[in-house]
């Protein structure tokens, strides 16, 4: 039974990770009707952003964390301005197509400033908690509490403020919130800044948890997916949920898998969504 609970602890961890890459990747689609496959590697960035803010600059980590977060959104806007704004007119097949040319230069540019071998934030033993049993780290009670903190002010943003309002309702309908005065350039930008910031904190938390690599964000990628199809591409709140689902569903497979086996239980439980509910548990694809 420890054993159990140990393991949902770690899928708990997982699924926070795995739940703000995937609010990222519902808010894009959800605004902008493509799917981002250089989101992984905006993760990865993010957290190279916060090392050179620990190892670099000497910062403490909740100063590197903001840093990371603000360089990161600059970056998402940086792309969106310099290439996807350029294709909003074109197929969306030719978006995503892109979006995969951006994660292979994000990825290479990281491989060329940090090179290609794991880091760590700090380095030492981190002694964890121990309740009834339970080893709970520190880092990871952050990760979950942090993970938490970020999705409750998503929460309150889209629920109670003006622009939050108005991404619901470009999300609903482009046209129809144009013609009622929004400004929807405005509105993209915005989106990208959210993803960015939400990217940059999974990356990190991620960093927290393992190692980083170059490669870290690309292996996320497919949970991040499956989560957002899981709970309804398109919906942040059905992404929280469908990250949970499948950051608990890979650690409990280690009880009678292989652990190098967790990613096909992702892309598993991805294609019974399809198959079975093709618009999610929650459906839909607005916010």
């Amino acid at each position: 039974m420890i054993d159990f609970l140990q393991i949902v602890i770690y899928g708990i961890v997982l699924g926070s990770i795995i739940a703000l890459g995937a609010i990222g990747v519902s808010l894009i689609f959800g605004i902008l009707r493509f799917a981002h496959f250089a989101h992984g590697d905006l993760m990865t960035l993010g957290a190279y952003f916060a090392l050179a803010g620990v190892a670099g600059m000497s910062l403490p980590m909740f100063a590197a964390f903001g840093l990371a977060l603000g360089a990161t959104a600059l970056v998402a806007v940086g792309i969106d301005r310099a290439l996807y704004s350029r294709l909003q007119q074109v197929s969306p097949i030719i978006l995503l197509i892109s979006s995969v040319g951006v994660a292979l230069m994000l990825r290479s540019l990281i491989q060329m400033i940090w090179g290609p071998d794991n880091e760590i934030y700090q380095s030492g033993i981190s002694m964890p908690w121990t309740f009834a049993g339970l080893r709970i780290q520190p880092t990871q009670v952050m990760i979950v509490g942090g993970a938490a903190g970020l999705m409750l002010l998503l929460h309150l943003f889209l629920q109670h403020t003006r622009f939050g309002k108005a991404m619901r309702a470009m999300s609903d309908n482009p046209d129809l919130a144009r013609l009622s005065g929004i400004n929807t350039q405005r509105v993209v930008i915005l989106t990208w800044i959210i993803a960015g910031v939400l990217a940059a904190a999974a990356g990190i938390f991620l960093g927290m948890d393992t190692r980083l690599h170059p490669i870290m964000g690309w292996k996320l990628l497919l949970p991040v997916f499956a989560a957002a199809i899981f709970g309804g591409i398109g919906k942040p709140y059905g992404a929280v949920a469908g990250a949970l689902v499948i950051g608990l569903a890979q650690e409990m497979s280690t009880l009678i898998l292989p652990a190098a086996y967790k990613p096909a239980v992702a892309f598993a439980l991805m294609v019974i969504i399809l198959v079975w509910r093709p618009t999610g548990i929650f459906g839909g694809k607005v916010l």
